[in-house]
Order: structure tokens, then C-alpha cells, then sequence
């Protein structure tokens, strides 16, 4: 599909559709292309327990309420 700089901004659905259908989507500026838009195959699924943070306070006994006064509370003795 090729579309214009003006199709981008008032025909955007259309061109989101070409993508979702594997499209690629050429962009013309005056007539001459200038970008080419590709769609992803396939997104990433990244599941929370893949992430680096998960489980990181697994060892801490505080409750929610403890760390959040821990946080929240004024810090006289980092000047």
C-alpha cells in the first residue's frame, strides 16, 4: 500500500488495517517515498515472572504499610 503524508494524518485507520493484514505501507511525501512501515510479526509477550524485578523483596518481612512510612518519612540524615 502507499500512502501520502495527508493519508497519515486523515486515513490513518486504513492504513493501521494494511498493517494489521501484513502490509507493508510505503510513505510518499511529493511524490517520492521517504519511509516504508512495516508491520511486527510477532509482539513480544513477556510474562512477570520473566522480568528482572520479580520476587525482589522476597526476603523483606515489612509490610506494605512499613515500607511505605519508610519512604514516605523525612531524611534528616542524608544532608
Amino acid at each position: 500500500m502507499q500512502a501520502t503524508i495527508v493519508d497519515l494524518r486523515y486515513q490513518m485507520k486504513k492504513v493501521l488495517a494494511a498493517l494489521k493484514r501484513n502490509e507493508e505501507v510505503t510513505v510518499l511525501y511529493r511524490g517520492q517515498e521517504i519511509a516504508i512501515l512495516t508491520p511486527i510479526h510477532e509482539p513480544k509477550k513477556i510474562s512477570v515472572e520473566d522480568h528482572p524485578f520479580f520476587g525482589m523483596c522476597k526476603d523483606d518481612h515489612d509490610t506494605v504499610k512499613d515500607e511505605m512510612k519508610k519512604l514516605r518519612s523525612e531524611r534528616y540524615r542524608d544532608i
